[in-house]
Protein backbone atom coordinates (compact mmCIF):
# COMPACT_ATOMS: atom_id res chain seq x y z
CA UNK A 1 0.00 0.00 0.00
CA UNK A 2 1.26 3.27 -0.96
CA UNK A 3 2.24 5.79 1.62
CA UNK A 4 0.25 9.08 1.89
CA UNK A 5 2.77 12.08 2.30
CA UNK A 6 1.51 15.39 3.64
CA UNK A 7 2.62 18.48 4.60
CA UNK A 8 2.85 19.82 8.42
CA UNK A 9 -0.18 21.87 8.00
CA UNK A 10 -2.30 19.03 5.95
CA UNK A 11 -1.73 16.64 8.32
CA UNK A 12 -2.99 19.15 10.56
CA UNK A 13 -6.44 19.29 9.10
CA UNK A 14 -6.45 15.57 8.53
CA UNK A 15 -5.75 15.01 12.04
CA UNK A 16 -8.84 16.92 13.18
CA UNK A 17 -10.92 15.28 10.55
CA UNK A 18 -9.82 11.60 11.76
CA UNK A 19 -10.38 13.03 15.63
CA UNK A 20 -14.33 13.67 14.67
CA UNK A 21 -13.38 17.75 14.05
CA UNK A 22 -16.57 18.87 11.57
CA UNK A 23 -15.84 22.76 12.15
CA UNK A 24 -13.34 24.88 13.53
CA UNK A 25 -13.66 28.50 14.77
CA UNK A 26 -10.29 30.74 13.68
CA UNK A 27 -9.43 34.20 12.34
CA UNK A 28 -6.14 34.57 9.84
CA UNK A 29 -2.37 35.54 10.20
CA UNK A 30 0.93 35.39 8.95
CA UNK A 31 2.01 32.54 10.85
CA UNK A 32 -0.85 30.52 10.25
CA UNK A 33 -1.54 31.38 6.74
CA UNK A 34 0.00 27.74 5.60
CA UNK A 35 -2.67 26.37 7.54
CA UNK A 36 -4.94 28.48 6.28
CA UNK A 37 -4.24 27.16 2.29
CA UNK A 38 -4.45 23.81 3.51
CA UNK A 39 -7.92 24.50 4.70
CA UNK A 40 -8.87 26.18 1.59
CA UNK A 41 -8.27 22.55 -0.45
CA UNK A 42 -9.60 20.40 1.48
CA UNK A 43 -13.42 19.66 2.29
CA UNK A 44 -13.35 17.55 5.39
CA UNK A 45 -13.27 20.34 8.08
CA UNK A 46 -15.32 23.53 7.46
CA UNK A 47 -13.84 26.70 8.99
CA UNK A 48 -15.86 29.52 10.44
CA UNK A 49 -14.11 33.16 10.31
CA UNK A 50 -15.39 34.98 13.03
CA UNK A 51 -14.48 38.83 14.41
CA UNK A 52 -12.00 38.22 16.84
CA UNK A 53 -9.90 35.50 18.53
CA UNK A 54 -11.64 35.85 21.87
CA UNK A 55 -15.01 35.03 19.93
CA UNK A 56 -12.72 31.97 18.05
CA UNK A 57 -12.47 30.14 21.05
CA UNK A 58 -15.48 31.26 23.22
CA UNK A 59 -17.29 29.97 20.14
CA UNK A 60 -15.32 26.46 20.11
CA UNK A 61 -16.27 26.63 24.09
CA UNK A 62 -20.29 26.57 23.67
CA UNK A 63 -19.64 24.14 21.04
CA UNK A 64 -18.47 21.98 22.91
CA UNK A 65 -20.61 22.79 26.17
CA UNK A 66 -23.37 22.21 23.86
CA UNK A 67 -22.72 19.10 22.19
CA UNK A 68 -19.73 17.32 24.84
CA UNK A 69 -17.17 17.28 21.89
CA UNK A 70 -14.25 19.36 21.93
CA UNK A 71 -14.17 22.76 20.23
CA UNK A 72 -11.27 23.87 18.46
CA UNK A 73 -9.97 27.07 17.25
CA UNK A 74 -7.78 28.64 15.50
CA UNK A 75 -5.62 31.85 15.67
CA UNK A 76 -2.28 33.38 14.59
CA UNK A 77 0.87 34.46 16.79
CA UNK A 78 1.45 37.30 18.59
CA UNK A 79 -2.07 39.48 19.05
CA UNK A 80 -4.24 36.61 17.78
CA UNK A 81 -2.90 34.38 20.11
CA UNK A 82 -2.88 36.48 23.26
CA UNK A 83 -6.12 37.24 22.01
CA UNK A 84 -7.51 33.73 23.17
CA UNK A 85 -6.29 34.00 26.46
CA UNK A 86 -9.51 34.79 27.66
CA UNK A 87 -10.84 32.33 26.22
CA UNK A 88 -8.87 29.39 27.03
CA UNK A 89 -9.01 30.67 30.69
CA UNK A 90 -12.94 30.81 30.29
CA UNK A 91 -13.01 27.13 29.65
CA UNK A 92 -10.04 26.03 32.01
CA UNK A 93 -12.25 27.78 35.15
CA UNK A 94 -15.39 25.48 33.95
CA UNK A 95 -13.69 22.71 32.37
CA UNK A 96 -13.91 22.67 28.92
CA UNK A 97 -12.72 20.55 26.31
CA UNK A 98 -11.27 22.96 23.96
CA UNK A 99 -8.10 22.59 21.49
CA UNK A 100 -6.53 25.53 20.44
CA UNK A 101 -4.37 25.55 17.22
CA UNK A 102 -1.88 28.89 17.61
CA UNK A 103 0.64 29.74 14.69
CA UNK A 104 3.66 31.02 15.93
CA UNK A 105 7.00 32.60 14.28
CA UNK A 106 9.60 30.28 12.70
CA UNK A 107 11.55 28.19 14.93
CA UNK A 108 14.29 29.72 13.91
CA UNK A 109 13.01 33.24 14.71
CA UNK A 110 11.52 32.24 18.45
CA UNK A 111 13.37 34.34 21.43
CA UNK A 112 14.51 36.97 18.99
CA UNK A 113 11.34 39.37 19.60
CA UNK A 114 10.49 39.03 15.60
CA UNK A 115 7.66 40.60 14.48
CA UNK A 116 4.45 39.12 16.32
CA UNK A 117 5.87 36.71 17.96
CA UNK A 118 4.39 35.83 21.84
CA UNK A 119 5.61 32.80 23.94
CA UNK A 120 2.13 31.27 23.86
CA UNK A 121 3.17 27.81 25.61
CA UNK A 122 4.18 31.04 28.41
CA UNK A 123 1.48 32.77 28.90
CA UNK A 124 -0.98 30.27 28.29
CA UNK A 125 0.35 28.00 31.18
CA UNK A 126 -1.20 28.73 33.97
CA UNK A 127 -4.93 28.76 32.20
CA UNK A 128 -4.69 25.39 29.95
CA UNK A 129 -4.83 21.31 30.99
CA UNK A 130 -1.68 20.87 28.48
CA UNK A 131 0.39 22.81 25.84
CA UNK A 132 2.57 21.28 23.08
CA UNK A 133 5.45 23.24 21.22
CA UNK A 134 5.56 21.51 17.94
CA UNK A 135 9.54 20.51 17.28
CA UNK A 136 9.14 19.06 13.68
CA UNK A 137 6.59 18.63 11.60
CA UNK A 138 6.39 15.03 11.89
CA UNK A 139 5.03 15.25 15.38
CA UNK A 140 1.93 17.33 13.97
CA UNK A 141 -0.19 14.20 14.01
CA UNK A 142 0.77 12.54 17.55
CA UNK A 143 0.06 15.60 19.19
CA UNK A 144 -3.15 16.37 17.79
CA UNK A 145 -4.06 12.91 19.54
CA UNK A 146 -2.62 13.36 22.62
CA UNK A 147 -4.11 16.87 22.74
CA UNK A 148 -7.46 15.70 22.35
CA UNK A 149 -7.05 13.07 24.87
CA UNK A 150 -6.02 15.03 27.34
CA UNK A 151 -8.99 17.66 26.83
CA UNK A 152 -11.50 15.03 26.67
CA UNK A 153 -10.52 13.17 29.81
CA UNK A 154 -10.19 12.89 33.73
CA UNK A 155 -11.10 17.15 34.64
CA UNK A 156 -12.13 18.03 30.89
CA UNK A 157 -10.07 21.45 30.23
CA UNK A 158 -8.43 23.08 27.20
CA UNK A 159 -5.20 22.52 25.62
CA UNK A 160 -2.91 24.64 23.18
CA UNK A 161 -0.68 23.62 20.05
CA UNK A 162 1.32 25.94 19.09
CA UNK A 163 3.20 25.39 16.00
CA UNK A 164 5.98 27.77 14.37
CA UNK A 165 5.45 28.43 10.49
CA UNK A 166 7.91 26.50 9.01
CA UNK A 167 6.61 23.43 10.72
CA UNK A 168 3.22 23.94 8.22
CA UNK A 169 5.69 24.63 5.12
CA UNK A 170 3.80 23.19 1.53
CA UNK A 171 7.30 22.39 0.10
CA UNK A 172 7.76 19.63 3.21
CA UNK A 173 6.41 16.50 3.34
CA UNK A 174 6.60 13.43 5.54
CA UNK A 175 4.74 10.17 5.42
CA UNK A 176 1.35 10.58 7.55
CA UNK A 177 1.22 8.22 10.10
CA UNK A 178 -1.86 8.87 12.70
CA UNK A 179 -1.24 7.32 15.05
CA UNK A 180 -4.17 4.45 16.17
CA UNK A 181 -3.11 3.73 20.01
CA UNK A 182 -1.09 6.58 22.83
CA UNK A 183 0.62 5.51 25.33
CA UNK A 184 1.14 8.34 27.61
CA UNK A 185 2.89 6.89 31.33
CA UNK A 186 2.28 9.82 32.85
CA UNK A 187 -1.06 10.60 32.05
CA UNK A 188 -3.69 8.33 33.61
CA UNK A 189 -6.65 10.22 35.01
CA UNK A 190 -8.55 7.85 37.35
CA UNK A 191 -11.93 6.73 35.72
CA UNK A 192 -13.06 4.27 38.76
CA UNK A 193 -14.27 4.68 41.40
CA UNK A 194 -12.93 2.77 44.51
CA UNK A 195 -15.57 -0.07 45.72
CA UNK A 196 -14.92 0.56 49.46
CA UNK A 197 -15.68 3.96 48.82
CA UNK A 198 -18.66 3.46 47.41
CA UNK A 199 -19.63 1.16 50.44
CA UNK A 200 -19.01 3.84 53.19
CA UNK A 201 -20.93 6.11 50.92
CA UNK A 202 -23.92 3.92 51.10
CA UNK A 203 -23.58 3.64 54.54
CA UNK A 204 -23.82 7.54 55.26
CA UNK A 205 -27.17 7.67 52.96
CA UNK A 206 -28.49 5.03 54.70
CA UNK A 207 -28.25 7.17 58.11
CA UNK A 208 -29.10 10.19 56.87
CA UNK A 209 -31.93 12.27 57.76
CA UNK A 210 -31.91 15.91 56.32
CA UNK A 211 -29.81 14.89 53.33
CA UNK A 212 -28.96 16.75 50.38
CA UNK A 213 -27.99 16.31 46.45
CA UNK A 214 -25.29 18.73 45.24
CA UNK A 215 -24.39 18.38 41.53
CA UNK A 216 -22.34 20.48 39.77
CA UNK A 217 -21.23 20.82 36.40
CA UNK A 218 -18.67 17.34 36.11
CA UNK A 219 -22.45 15.37 36.08
CA UNK A 220 -23.05 17.45 32.78
CA UNK A 221 -19.67 17.01 31.60
CA UNK A 222 -19.42 13.43 32.40
CA UNK A 223 -23.08 13.04 30.70
CA UNK A 224 -23.79 11.58 34.17
CA UNK A 225 -27.59 13.08 34.41
CA UNK A 226 -29.52 9.97 33.96
CA UNK A 227 -27.91 8.15 36.97
CA UNK A 228 -27.92 11.58 38.73
CA UNK A 229 -31.44 11.39 38.36
CA UNK A 230 -32.13 7.95 38.81
CA UNK A 231 -30.24 8.17 42.45
CA UNK A 232 -32.52 10.96 43.53
CA UNK A 233 -35.65 9.09 43.04
CA UNK A 234 -34.39 6.29 44.19
CA UNK A 235 -33.88 7.96 47.49
CA UNK A 236 -36.19 10.57 47.25
CA UNK A 237 -33.58 13.10 48.32
CA UNK A 238 -33.94 16.98 47.54
CA UNK A 239 -31.13 18.26 44.86
CA UNK A 240 -29.97 21.44 44.21
CA UNK A 241 -27.36 22.36 41.19
CA UNK A 242 -24.55 24.99 41.11
CA UNK A 243 -24.70 27.36 38.34
CA UNK A 244 -22.81 24.81 35.65
CA UNK A 245 -24.42 22.32 36.95
CA UNK A 246 -28.16 23.39 36.06
CA UNK A 247 -29.88 21.49 33.83
CA UNK A 248 -28.53 17.70 34.72
CA UNK A 249 -31.68 17.60 36.96
CA UNK A 250 -34.85 18.76 36.03
CA UNK A 251 -35.37 22.54 36.94
CA UNK A 252 -39.64 21.82 36.76
CA UNK A 253 -38.76 18.62 39.01
CA UNK A 254 -40.52 19.21 42.37
CA UNK A 255 -37.64 17.54 44.43
CA UNK A 256 -35.15 20.07 42.66
CA UNK A 257 -34.56 22.92 44.89
CA UNK A 258 -33.23 25.80 42.87
CA UNK A 259 -29.62 26.50 42.34
CA UNK A 260 -27.89 27.13 45.86
CA UNK A 261 -24.66 29.77 47.28
CA UNK A 262 -24.38 33.38 46.11
CA UNK A 263 -27.77 33.87 44.58
CA UNK A 264 -29.11 31.15 45.11
CA UNK A 265 -32.42 30.34 46.81
CA UNK A 266 -33.52 30.61 49.99
CA UNK A 267 -35.05 26.92 50.19
CA UNK A 268 -31.03 25.29 48.52
CA UNK A 269 -29.14 27.73 50.99
CA UNK A 270 -31.01 26.15 53.79
CA UNK A 271 -31.07 23.08 53.05
CA UNK A 272 -27.43 23.08 52.43
CA UNK A 273 -27.34 24.89 56.12
CA UNK A 274 -29.09 22.69 58.13
CA UNK A 275 -28.18 19.47 56.31
CA UNK A 276 -26.59 16.32 58.07
CA UNK A 277 -25.66 15.07 54.54
CA UNK A 278 -24.22 16.39 51.15
CA UNK A 279 -23.74 14.61 48.37
CA UNK A 280 -21.75 16.78 46.46
CA UNK A 281 -20.81 15.56 43.11
CA UNK A 282 -18.78 17.40 39.95
CA UNK A 283 -18.94 19.93 42.53
CA UNK A 284 -15.81 22.12 43.68
CA UNK A 285 -16.93 23.96 46.55
CA UNK A 286 -16.00 26.89 45.60
CA UNK A 287 -16.33 30.36 46.89
CA UNK A 288 -19.46 30.78 45.54
CA UNK A 289 -21.47 28.24 47.07
CA UNK A 290 -19.73 27.97 50.32
CA UNK A 291 -19.51 31.61 51.64
CA UNK A 292 -17.07 31.14 54.76
CA UNK A 293 -15.65 27.63 54.34
CA UNK A 294 -15.62 27.93 58.40
CA UNK A 295 -19.11 27.72 58.48
CA UNK A 296 -20.40 26.16 55.52
CA UNK A 297 -22.73 22.69 56.85
CA UNK A 298 -21.36 22.36 60.16
CA UNK A 299 -23.73 19.21 61.13
CA UNK A 300 -23.28 17.61 57.54
CA UNK A 301 -21.08 14.53 56.56
CA UNK A 302 -19.90 15.34 53.28
CA UNK A 303 -19.24 12.56 50.45
CA UNK A 304 -17.31 13.98 47.59
CA UNK A 305 -17.04 12.62 44.35
CA UNK A 306 -14.43 14.09 41.32
CA UNK A 307 -12.62 12.91 38.46
CA UNK A 308 -10.23 15.50 39.45
CA UNK A 309 -8.30 14.22 43.19
CA UNK A 310 -7.18 17.79 43.57
CA UNK A 311 -10.48 18.93 44.27
CA UNK A 312 -11.76 16.34 46.67
CA UNK A 313 -11.21 17.66 50.03
CA UNK A 314 -9.39 21.00 48.65
CA UNK A 315 -11.79 23.22 50.45
CA UNK A 316 -14.18 20.96 52.20
CA UNK A 317 -12.73 18.21 54.10
CA UNK A 318 -14.61 15.39 52.41
CA UNK A 319 -15.62 12.44 54.99
CA UNK A 320 -15.94 9.69 52.69
CA UNK A 321 -13.81 10.92 49.10
CA UNK A 322 -14.60 9.63 46.01
CA UNK A 323 -12.43 9.94 43.16
CA UNK A 324 -13.86 9.02 39.76
CA UNK A 325 -15.52 10.03 36.91
CA UNK A 326 -19.42 10.96 37.80
CA UNK A 327 -21.07 8.68 35.74
CA UNK A 328 -19.29 5.42 37.05
CA UNK A 329 -19.45 6.77 40.60
CA UNK A 330 -22.93 6.71 40.82
CA UNK A 331 -23.71 3.49 39.00
CA UNK A 332 -21.46 2.18 41.57
CA UNK A 333 -23.26 3.81 43.88
CA UNK A 334 -27.01 2.97 43.00
CA UNK A 335 -26.23 -0.74 42.35
CA UNK A 336 -24.79 -0.45 45.52
CA UNK A 337 -27.88 1.32 47.56
CA UNK A 338 -30.61 -0.90 45.70
CA UNK A 339 -29.42 -3.91 48.10
CA UNK A 340 -29.52 -1.73 51.21
CA UNK A 341 -32.36 -0.98 53.08
CA UNK A 342 -33.37 2.48 51.91
CA UNK A 343 -36.66 3.12 54.11
CA UNK A 344 -35.45 3.05 57.74
CA UNK A 345 -35.39 6.66 57.71
CA UNK A 346 -37.87 7.55 55.51
CA UNK A 347 -40.56 9.23 57.90
CA UNK A 348 -37.54 11.49 58.63
CA UNK A 349 -36.52 12.70 54.91
CA UNK A 350 -40.10 13.08 54.28
CA UNK A 351 -40.39 15.94 57.30
CA UNK A 352 -37.22 17.42 55.83
CA UNK A 353 -38.47 17.90 52.27
CA UNK A 354 -41.87 19.19 53.59
CA UNK A 355 -39.60 21.45 55.99
CA UNK A 356 -37.64 22.58 52.24
CA UNK A 357 -41.29 23.03 50.77
CA UNK A 358 -42.13 25.53 53.75
CA UNK A 359 -38.64 27.18 53.11
CA UNK A 360 -39.60 27.33 49.33
CA UNK A 361 -43.18 28.67 49.90
CA UNK A 362 -42.18 31.34 52.53
CA UNK A 363 -39.33 33.03 50.55
CA UNK A 364 -38.88 31.01 47.19
CA UNK A 365 -38.39 32.79 44.02
CA UNK A 366 -41.99 34.20 42.41
CA UNK A 367 -42.28 32.32 39.50
CA UNK A 368 -45.76 34.41 38.56
CA UNK A 369 -43.90 37.89 38.32
CA UNK A 370 -45.28 37.88 34.80
CA UNK A 371 -48.79 37.40 35.04
CA UNK A 372 -48.42 40.18 37.75
CA UNK A 373 -48.25 42.85 34.85
CA UNK A 374 -45.89 46.16 35.31
CA UNK A 375 -44.25 46.71 38.63
CA UNK A 376 -44.67 50.42 38.90
CA UNK A 377 -44.08 51.02 35.50
CA UNK A 378 -41.23 49.18 34.91
CA UNK A 379 -40.58 45.95 33.21
CA UNK A 380 -38.69 43.69 35.57
CA UNK A 381 -35.59 41.57 34.29
CA UNK A 382 -37.25 38.68 35.81
CA UNK A 383 -40.20 39.19 33.43
CA UNK A 384 -38.64 38.96 30.42
CA UNK A 385 -36.96 35.62 31.25
CA UNK A 386 -40.58 34.50 32.35
CA UNK A 387 -41.66 35.59 29.07
CA UNK A 388 -38.87 33.85 27.37
CA UNK A 389 -39.20 30.58 28.14
CA UNK A 390 -43.11 31.03 27.96
CA UNK A 391 -42.38 31.77 24.31
CA UNK A 392 -39.85 28.43 24.08
CA UNK A 393 -41.63 26.14 26.23
CA UNK A 394 -38.57 25.75 28.01
CA UNK A 395 -36.51 24.02 25.32
CA UNK A 396 -34.24 26.56 24.17
CA UNK A 397 -30.25 26.70 24.44
CA UNK A 398 -29.51 29.50 27.13
CA UNK A 399 -26.10 31.72 26.50
CA UNK A 400 -25.11 34.11 28.79
CA UNK A 401 -22.30 35.92 30.18
CA UNK A 402 -22.02 37.40 33.32
CA UNK A 403 -23.78 39.71 36.08
CA UNK A 404 -27.52 40.31 36.69
CA UNK A 405 -28.61 38.72 33.44
CA UNK A 406 -26.99 35.57 34.37
CA UNK A 407 -28.21 35.24 37.56
CA UNK A 408 -31.77 35.65 36.73
CA UNK A 409 -31.61 33.52 33.36
CA UNK A 410 -30.69 30.59 35.88
CA UNK A 411 -33.34 31.54 38.64
CA UNK A 412 -36.05 32.02 36.56
CA UNK A 413 -35.50 30.03 33.24
CA UNK A 414 -36.07 25.97 34.27
CA UNK A 415 -33.56 23.83 32.65
CA UNK A 416 -34.70 20.20 32.31
CA UNK A 417 -32.07 19.24 30.02
CA UNK A 418 -28.38 18.92 30.60
CA UNK A 419 -26.09 21.29 28.45
CA UNK A 420 -28.67 23.17 27.72
CA UNK A 421 -27.59 26.26 29.79
CA UNK A 422 -24.41 28.00 28.29
CA UNK A 423 -22.39 29.91 30.42
CA UNK A 424 -19.67 31.42 32.14
CA UNK A 425 -19.25 30.21 35.83
CA UNK A 426 -16.10 30.00 37.10
CA UNK A 427 -14.01 32.83 35.32
CA UNK A 428 -17.11 35.10 34.85
CA UNK A 429 -16.66 36.27 31.72
CA UNK A 430 -18.34 39.36 29.81
CA UNK A 431 -18.75 39.15 26.05
CA UNK A 432 -19.05 35.54 26.67
CA UNK A 433 -22.74 35.10 25.26
CA UNK A 434 -23.35 35.94 21.51
CA UNK A 435 -19.96 34.03 20.08
CA UNK A 436 -20.88 31.13 22.36
CA UNK A 437 -24.42 30.95 21.04
CA UNK A 438 -22.50 31.13 17.47
CA UNK A 439 -21.05 27.50 18.60
CA UNK A 440 -24.41 26.31 19.90
CA UNK A 441 -26.18 27.62 16.45
CA UNK A 442 -23.93 25.63 14.47
CA UNK A 443 -24.12 22.53 16.35
CA UNK A 444 -27.66 22.72 16.49
CA UNK A 445 -29.37 24.57 13.45
CA UNK A 446 -32.82 23.52 14.12
CA UNK A 447 -33.16 24.45 17.98
CA UNK A 448 -33.42 27.87 19.33
CA UNK A 449 -30.16 29.87 20.82
CA UNK A 450 -31.36 32.52 22.78
CA UNK A 451 -28.07 34.76 24.14
CA UNK A 452 -29.32 36.78 27.98
CA UNK A 453 -27.14 39.31 28.00
CA UNK A 454 -27.01 43.22 29.27
CA UNK A 455 -26.25 46.15 27.36
CA UNK A 456 -22.26 46.01 28.76
CA UNK A 457 -21.67 42.29 27.95
CA UNK A 458 -23.23 42.68 24.65
CA UNK A 459 -20.86 44.84 23.86
CA UNK A 460 -17.63 43.46 24.55
CA UNK A 461 -17.73 40.57 21.33
CA UNK A 462 -21.06 42.85 19.67
CA UNK A 463 -18.81 42.73 16.30
CA UNK A 464 -19.64 39.16 16.38
CA UNK A 465 -22.82 40.20 14.67
CA UNK A 466 -21.32 40.14 11.61
CA UNK A 467 -19.93 36.29 11.73
CA UNK A 468 -23.86 35.51 12.47
CA UNK A 469 -24.86 37.55 9.36
CA UNK A 470 -21.96 35.63 7.29
CA UNK A 471 -23.45 32.07 8.17
CA UNK A 472 -26.73 32.97 8.70
CA UNK A 473 -27.16 32.32 12.53
CA UNK A 474 -30.61 33.10 13.34
CA UNK A 475 -29.83 33.37 17.27
CA UNK A 476 -32.52 35.06 19.43
CA UNK A 477 -30.31 38.20 21.20
CA UNK A 478 -32.13 39.48 24.87
CA UNK A 479 -30.90 42.31 26.04
CA UNK A 480 -31.94 43.32 29.79
CA UNK A 481 -31.02 47.14 28.76
CA UNK A 482 -30.80 48.95 32.95
CA UNK A 483 -28.05 51.00 31.28
CA UNK A 484 -25.83 50.02 33.81
CA UNK A 485 -22.72 47.56 34.70
CA UNK A 486 -25.77 46.02 36.78
CA UNK A 487 -24.51 43.76 39.11
CA UNK A 488 -20.95 46.22 39.53
CA UNK A 489 -24.30 48.70 40.62
CA UNK A 490 -25.86 46.05 43.07
CA UNK A 491 -22.68 45.75 45.10
CA UNK A 492 -21.70 49.60 44.83
CA UNK A 493 -25.68 50.19 45.95
CA UNK A 494 -24.99 47.58 48.94
CA UNK A 495 -21.91 48.26 50.30
CA UNK A 496 -20.47 51.55 48.70
CA UNK A 497 -23.32 54.07 50.19
CA UNK A 498 -24.76 53.97 46.42
CA UNK A 499 -21.73 55.51 45.02
CA UNK A 500 -21.77 55.07 41.46
CA UNK A 501 -18.05 54.94 40.22
CA UNK A 502 -18.13 54.14 36.90
CA UNK A 503 -20.92 51.75 36.79
CA UNK A 504 -23.36 53.77 34.39
CA UNK A 505 -22.79 55.36 30.41
CA UNK A 506 -24.27 58.94 30.95
CA UNK A 507 -26.24 58.55 28.00
CA UNK A 508 -23.75 57.11 25.62
CA UNK A 509 -25.33 53.80 24.56
CA UNK A 510 -25.86 52.89 20.93
CA UNK A 511 -29.07 52.60 19.59
CA UNK A 512 -29.05 48.92 19.66
CA UNK A 513 -32.04 48.34 16.89
CA UNK A 514 -30.03 50.69 14.49
CA UNK A 515 -26.72 48.86 15.43
CA UNK A 516 -28.08 45.51 14.70
CA UNK A 517 -29.73 46.65 11.42
CA UNK A 518 -26.79 47.63 10.47
CA UNK A 519 -25.31 44.22 10.33
CA UNK A 520 -28.37 42.99 8.25
CA UNK A 521 -30.17 42.17 11.24
CA UNK A 522 -33.37 42.53 12.87
CA UNK A 523 -34.06 44.67 16.10
CA UNK A 524 -36.39 45.18 18.66
CA UNK A 525 -37.16 47.30 21.11
CA UNK A 526 -39.23 47.23 24.43
CA UNK A 527 -39.89 49.88 26.85
CA UNK A 528 -43.72 49.19 27.69
CA UNK A 529 -44.39 46.05 29.77
CA UNK A 530 -47.87 45.48 27.34
CA UNK A 531 -45.26 45.19 24.75
CA UNK A 532 -42.69 42.34 25.69
CA UNK A 533 -45.08 39.15 24.89
CA UNK A 534 -46.02 40.34 21.89
CA UNK A 535 -42.21 41.27 20.47
CA UNK A 536 -40.78 37.73 22.41
CA UNK A 537 -43.60 35.97 20.27
CA UNK A 538 -42.47 38.15 17.21
CA UNK A 539 -38.21 37.03 17.84
CA UNK A 540 -38.95 33.24 18.26
CA UNK A 541 -40.93 33.70 15.14
CA UNK A 542 -38.98 34.78 13.23
CA UNK A 543 -36.86 31.26 12.63
CA UNK A 544 -34.48 32.26 9.94
CA UNK A 545 -33.28 36.02 11.08
CA UNK A 546 -31.10 36.56 14.09
CA UNK A 547 -32.83 39.05 16.08
CA UNK A 548 -31.93 41.60 18.61
CA UNK A 549 -34.52 42.08 21.26
CA UNK A 550 -33.72 45.53 23.21
CA UNK A 551 -35.44 45.52 26.44
CA UNK A 552 -35.22 47.91 28.86
CA UNK A 553 -35.82 46.90 32.16
CA UNK A 554 -36.00 48.46 35.88
CA UNK A 555 -32.33 49.86 36.58
CA UNK A 556 -33.10 49.47 40.29
CA UNK A 557 -33.61 45.85 40.25
CA UNK A 558 -31.26 43.83 42.21
CA UNK A 559 -30.70 39.91 42.15
CA UNK A 560 -31.98 37.96 45.10
CA UNK A 561 -31.57 36.27 47.55
CA UNK A 562 -27.44 37.24 48.28
CA UNK A 563 -25.12 35.69 50.35
CA UNK A 564 -23.88 38.00 52.99
CA UNK A 565 -20.34 37.98 52.38
CA UNK A 566 -18.42 36.41 55.22
CA UNK A 567 -21.15 34.40 56.60
CA UNK A 568 -22.99 31.22 57.26
CA UNK A 569 -25.21 29.99 54.23
CA UNK A 570 -28.56 31.01 56.07
CA UNK A 571 -27.11 34.45 55.85
CA UNK A 572 -29.25 35.96 53.14
CA UNK A 573 -30.44 39.84 51.80
CA UNK A 574 -33.74 38.40 50.61
CA UNK A 575 -34.87 41.75 48.94
CA UNK A 576 -33.50 45.31 49.70
CA UNK A 577 -34.61 45.79 53.58
CA UNK A 578 -34.73 42.23 54.21
CA UNK A 579 -32.63 39.92 55.50
CA UNK A 580 -32.56 36.22 57.47
CA UNK A 581 -30.32 37.68 60.34
CA UNK A 582 -30.40 40.42 62.46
Amino acid sequence: MDKICKSGAEALIHSLHLEGVELMFGYPGGAALHIYDAIFNQNEVEHILVRHEQGAVHAADGYARATGKPGVALVTSGPGATNAITGLATAYMDSTPVVVISGQVKSNLIGTDSFQETDMIGVSRPIVKHSFLVQKAEDIPSIVKKAFHIATTGRKGPVVIDIPKDFTDPDYKFEFDYPAELNMRSYSPPLKADIAKIKDAADLIEEAKRPVIYSGGGVNQNNASEELIELAKLLNFPVTNTLMGLGAFPGSDPQFMGMLGMHGTYQANMAMHNADLIIAIGARFDDRITNDPKQFALSAKKIHIDVDPASVSKIIHADVPIVGSAKDALTGLIDELKNRNLGKNQAEISEWNKQISDWRDAHGLNHSLLELGAQNGKILPQQVIQSLYKETNGEAFITSDVGQHQMFAAQYYHFDKPRQWINSGGLGTMGFGLPSAMGVQLAFPESIVACVTGEGSIQMCIQELSTCLQYGLPIKIVNLNNAALGMVKQWQDMQYGGRHSSSTYENSLPDFVALTESYGHVGIKVSEFNDLESAMKESIALKDKLVFLDVDVDPNEHVYPMLEAGNAMDHMWLDKDKKTWE
